[in-house]
């Protein structure tokens, strides 16, 4: 059951039917459910935070981007005002200042990857738009010269 999403469509005495966002019905045996955690990201409250990681390159205005992420975020019609998104600064990457954008929302049980996908290419957008540069991975190379 590890790394499937869906809804349940049918719980029966051996076995849970539950169909995938591609409609695809998978069986899963009862012991499973009982033996592993399962996560529900619909039991209670829909709403949910994601966290969607962005590296920038080093020398990038950081309140620059925090502003920028924090715009993607609130422009996005599925994105709840209330929490309201949030950027932390992760780590000093190998190659890139790593950043992390929360944002909450009730998509997650139905279109995770439509809305994951839809604020990334607002991100990519948004970052051009603004000088900012999401680099890829870098390495300097000292070269030593060796006499005979």
């Amino acid at each position: 059951m590890a790394g499937v999403a869906g809804q349940v469509a049918k719980i029966s005495l051996r076995s849970t039917a539950v169909v995938t966002n591609d409609n695809i019905f998978i069986i899963v045996p009862n012991t499973d459910l009982i033996t592993q955690p399962i996560p529900n990201w619909s039991h209670g409250d829909p709403k949910v935070r994601i966290r969607l990681p962005i590296g920038v390159a080093y020398g990038t205005d950081m309140e620059m981007l925090k502003a920028v992420l924090l715009e993607v975020a609130t422009e996005h019609p599925s994105v709840l005002p209330d929490p309201a998104p949030a950027v932390h600064f992760i780590d000093f990457g190998e190659s890139s200042l790593d950043f992390e954008l929360g944002a909450w929302t009730q998509e997650m049980a139905h279109a995770p990857r439509r809305f994951r996908g839809e604020i990334n290419y607002a991100i990519a957008r948004k970052s051009r738009e603004n000088g900012i540069e999401i680099p890829y991975p870098q390495r300097v190379i000292h070269r030593r010269s060796t006499t005979p």
